[in-house]
């Protein structure tokens, strides 16, 4: 009977036994790190350094350095803030919609998807606060006691709604993050010699001892945490969604966009997990752990998502022209259409979104690790160009034509955004260097279904 070995190829390749797969992973942070680390580290680091000079400059000269202008508050800025939240949805999604589905190939990614989370929403985050133009005054968005005069925020403002959104989601994917962390920081307390690095390790893995009952009490709090954080993953890019949508400017005004968001957001986050898993894959020597079968999987997601934004932009169309207001008619027939002053910005955002996703239909290109990894840089580029145009090709034409402006882009625009890259592959990075990028010991659960010998020795039985 062949069907047993010919339904599932297995997750974890090569003969890996139990040491060397505790081996592979902690390797990187035993022994030096990759030549191929220092190189992209130094290259993130610079990138941040720049950003953050164009931060500190921002803030002391305030934000007429950026391209904003009488018609058009919202822009590059809040553009990237969308964007960063929306790349930190995949993590959560992978870890805990996953996790409850029982899905065994989300192991090997979900500890790097989950440390891209909490670093994307801190890049998100930086951009209300540098946007608020005085920093200083950051707090007073929570809602403060009568002490500090009557501060009290607008609880109907969706943007407030954002505040305790984002917030939760922080702190929840935060903990969800690092309550897996802690049976492999004791891993590696155990395996390390120098005694500052065994003091380190062993603060942070909470003396942890791996008995029975440790065991299934993390089990039960990681599923508690798994059920916690998934509504959270459609709320949070829900309340984004509708800092526009319960305005009246036209094309934002939209009922569609809560769901269309979310798609939106999982589509993003996972193309960019793609870009990260690929690197680390090639950098860290994990090749027997991020497999072919990971890469289509996680492929076949970002078909399903991009298929559902491709409806969405559909309907977006659709309801502009049958709702026989003129002034949506407008917002998608004429500006935001294919000859616009923002032309590109559109055809960016069709081409990046609808036109190269589809590719992935062919199994060739959805299995081979270059154009997997090609396509979900497209994506991410793509996926950026639909918040920027959501965002600015609404506003430039608003309903009073002598207001009507173009927005153009600062080197400060310019440079926030590209600091704020450089800033989170900087600390993930660091990450990969001191913490497992891959979850070792749930790897080890799994590694008598999913690795190569056992499943050659089960197919030999079989026989």
């Amino acid at each position: 009977m062949q069907s047993e070995a010919a339904i599932r190829t297995p997750l974890i390749l090569g003969h890996k036994t139990y040491h060397d797969l505790t081996h592979d992973i902690v390797a990187p942070i035993e022994n030096k790190a990759p030549r191929g680390w220092y190189v992209l580290v130094t290259i993130a680091a610079l990138i941040a350094a720049y950003g953050i000079g164009c931060i500190l400059y921002l803030i002391s000269k305030g934000i007429g350095v950026w391209g904003l202008n009488k018609t058009i508050d919202w822009a590059w800025d809040i553009t990237n803030f969308v964007w960063w939240v929306g790349i930190g949805h995949a993590g959560t999604l992978i870890s805990a919609v996953l996790l409850l589905f029982r899905q065994r190939w989300r192991m090997a990614i979900n500890r790097s998807a989950e440390a891209m989370t909490i670093f994307a929403v801190m890049m998100a985050a930086t951009f209300p606060g540098i946007h608020m133009g005085r920093i200083w005054m950051a707090y007073w968005v929570l809602p403060l006691p009568n002490q500090f005069g009557s501060l009290w925020v607008n609880f109907n403002s969706p943007l407030l709604w954002d505040v305790f959104a984002i917030s939760t989601y922080f702190s929840v994917s935060v903990v969800f993050w690092y309550i897996g962390l802690i049976p492999d920081f004791a891993t590696i307390r155990d395996r390390m010699t120098r005694p500052g690095m065994k003091k380190f390790y062993s603060i942070l893995s909470f003396g942890w001892t791996g008995n029975a009952k440790a065991w299934t009490r993390f089990e039960e709090v990681s599923l508690v945490l798994a059920g916690l954080a998934t509504p959270l993953v459609f709320s949070v890019h829900s309340v984004v969604s509708m800092d526009f949508a319960t305005s009246l400017v036209p094309g934002w005004h939209s009922t569609i966009f809560p769901p269309y968001f979310v798609a939106g957001a999982i589509f993003s986050g996972f193309a960019m997990v793609q870009t990260l898993a690929l690197v680390m894959r090639k950098v860290m020597h994990l090749e027997a752990y991020i497999t072919r079968k990971h890469v289509e999987y996680m492929n076949i997601v970002i078909m399903v998502t991009g298929g559902i934004v491709a409806i969405a932009y559909a309907t977006e169309f659709f309801i502009g022209w049958y709702s026989g207001v003129e002034y949506e008619a407008y917002a998608y027939m004429s500006v935001g259409a294919a000859t616009g002053e923002y032309a590109w910005a559109f055809w960016a955002l069709i081409i990046c979104n609808i036109i190269v996703p589809l590719s992935l239909w062919s199994k060739k290109v959805r299995t081979s690790f270059f154009w997997a990894w090609a396509i979900s840089i497209v994506i991410n580029i793509g996926m950026w160009f639909e918040r920027f145009d959501i965002i600015v090709l609404c506003l430039h034409k608003d309903y009073v034509p002598s207001s009507w402006t173009m927005f153009h882009p600062t080197w400060m625009d310019v440079g926030t955004f590209l600091g704020t890259l450089g800033i989170f592959f900087t600390l993930y990075l660091l990450f990969a260097r001191f913490f497992p990028v891959i979850a070792l010991n749930e790897l080890k659960s799994i590694l008598k279904m999913s690795g190569e010998s056992y499943k050659q020795e089960a197919e030999h039985h079989h026989h």
